[in-house]
């Protein structure tokens, strides 16, 4: 029984259920009734509630005691979570010790209670591996699979001075799209002579299980260590056009150095914001380019003072800057054009070459003497560099095979025969359908179920038998001879879409395209590793190991594999 607090009355009630007290109100207190809230009723009724007032519901007890229970470590919500933040720390380039600090372990409390996130040691010697394992899984399974790939290697000294050497790779899809994949961030504590240097590369290959054959060109630097390395592989080599202006650049600014030195002097000062890196491209140009945007700033801040009137640029100085910049800045676009790796460049390094030396860089009668000498100069290094044979050959058939020039740039049979020769070494899908019938001649084949033959069948086997085969050096000419014929596509436009919408008119000379388009025309794409690297490998990080930070360099250089693991 329950007692009514305004009239006193006893009112029966079972069990806590307050329905005849409602009843009670409604009939001897309906003022007081129409005061409270309606009683809604039905299973949704403590979920309006609860959107009404803004307050959680009440768990029941076997909910509340999940609720404070920690997710074990083999369920997939820990896993799930676990790999998210796996993710994020290589992704993010940040240290172990993030997921030990305080904010940290709140905010993923907040996020969800029941995850129990693991140390710094777990990421570090079990998650990271293992993520590492399954990527290269992955790569190789890919790798496996690809017609040509071409390479590009660099050295590097992290800010402990321990050295590395990269190696990457670039290769063409079943979809004509360009991939790049960091493979190796090898330790090299030895020194870097040329026979270390080709035991690591040699080594990578093996670790990685990539086919010599299958290598179309490696691209590095100038180095003669390196050089001398390739040499030894006995690989096709392609010196890295980036590296190549920029000593085109500095030789050239060597050899007038005696009438800049004042002038350049002036602008290292006055630019220092601006640093001339001796291994950063275009940067010499770019300083340059800077003093004089700001020489009337310059002047009104040195007029006032006396003490640095020295600093303050002659008529004179400004000369030798307009000169020394009129000569550079027509070469500086180009390096950052050719340094990309998700398109074709190394088709376009032989046009580029006979743009520059025979317009852009030719010393023509409004230019000074100081910016001729400079003009002059840089055409001969580049001559010098690209003036092997070997160079020429492979720059001239990359050309050609690309859509945007074909044989504007071509003027020689030779470029021609070699490509047709390649064409008739290629394995089309007739050697290889013929080669699958003798290897399953042996096995016991089922015939097929007869039936009955259509007037297509009898039609087709009639012409079949009447037309001799082409010989297949034919077709490649043929397919040649069409293929120069025809009109150049856009300069703006992708020569793999091309190449991947009309494969099927020119089936030979498709599959020498891919092996010519997948070379890189600079060795910037290992270069970027190095700057994933000093992300990695900073002061605060400087005491990582050298397999820790070829792990983490590997995973932030192939971030799109994770996702998709």
């Amino acid at each position: 029984m329950s007692r009514c607090k305004i009239c006193g009355k006893k009112v029966p009630v079972t069990r806590g259920n307050t329905s005849n007290l409602r009843c009670h109100l409604a009939n001897c207190h309906p003022a007081i009734n129409a005061q409270l809230a309606p009683q809604a009723s039905g299973r949704g009724a403590t979920s309006k509630r609860t959107a009404e007032t803004g307050t959680s519901r009440q768990l029941g007890v076997a909910e509340a005691f999940g609720k404070s229970v920690k997710y074990s470590r083999e369920s997939n919500r820990h896993k799930c979570l676990t790999a998210a933040v796996t993710q994020y720390l290589v992704q993010e380039m940040v240290p172990f010790n993030t997921v030990e600090k305080p904010a940290f372990k709140s905010m993923l409390q907040k996020f969800d209670k029941q995850y129990e996130l693991p140390g710094k040691t777990y990421f570090s010697e079990t998650a990271v591996p293992k993520m590492y394992s399954t990527v290269k899984t992955s790569i190789k399974s890919e790798l496996m699979n690809v017609d040509y790939f071409s390479a590009t290697t660099d050295m590097w000294s992290s800010v402990n001075m321990t050295p590395y050497m990269s190696l990457t790779v670039h290769y063409l899809s079943i979809e004509w799209i360009l991939k790049s994949r960091c493979l190796e961030t090898v330790f090299m504590p030895e020194n870097h002579t040329s026979d270390n240097i080709s035991d690591a590369l040699r080594h990578t290959f093996e670790e990685w299980s990539l086919d010599e054959k299958k290598l179309v060109c490696i691209t590095t630097d100038n180095g003669a260590n390196i050089v001398a390395a390739v040499k030894k592989l006995n690989w096709p080599w392609l010196n890295c056009f980036g590296h190549n202006l920029h000593l085109a650049i500095t030789n050239a600014m060597a050899r007038v150095k005696d009438r800049t030195a004042r002038a350049m002097g002036l602008c290292h000062t006055l630019a220092y914001s601006v640093q001339d890196c001796a291994t950063r491209w275009g940067t010499k140009q770019k300083k340059v380019e800077r003093v004089l945007e700001q020489i009337p700033a310059i002047r009104r801040v040195l007029d006032d003072r006396r003490r640095h009137q020295h600093l303050n640029p002659s008529w004179q100085d400004i000369a030798v800057l307009e000169s020394v910049n009129a000569a550079l800045k027509p070469a500086a676009e180009f390096t950052d054009l050719l340094s990309g790796e998700s398109y074709v460049t190394v088709s376009s390094v032989k046009p580029v070459l006979k743009l520059l030396t025979e317009d852009m860089l030719k010393p023509s009668s409004e230019d000074t003497t100081l910016t001729s000498d400079i003009k002059h100069k840089m055409c001969g290094v580049l001559h010098g560099k690209y003036e092997p044979a070997a160079l020429q050959k492979l720059l001239a058939k990359a050309c050609c095979l690309d859509p945007r020039y074909r044989g504007d740039h071509i003027n020689d049979t030779e470029t021609k025969s070699a490509l047709i020769e390649e064409m008739v070494g290629v394995e089309d899908e007739e050697t290889a359908a013929r080669a699958s019938e003798v290897g399953d001649a042996g096995k016991a084949v089922v015939p097929p179920a007869a039936k009955k033959k259509t007037l297509g069948d009898l039609l087709k086997s009639r012409t079949t038998s009447a037309s001799a085969p082409i010989p297949k050096r034919a077709r490649a000419d043929n397919e040649l001879t069409r293929y120069l014929h025809e009109e150049c596509i856009d300069s703006n436009a992708n020569p793999l879409s091309w190449w991947r919408d009309n494969q099927s008119r020119f089936p030979l000379l498709s599959k020498v395209a891919r092996k010519y388009m997948c070379i890189c025309a600079t060795s910037t794409p290992s270069e970027r590793v190095f700057s994933a690297a000093e992300n990695i490998v900073t002061p605060m990080r400087s005491s990582l190991k050298p397999h820790k930070v070829n792990m983490l360099v590997f995973l932030a250089r192939n971030k799109d594999m994770i996702t998709q693991i």
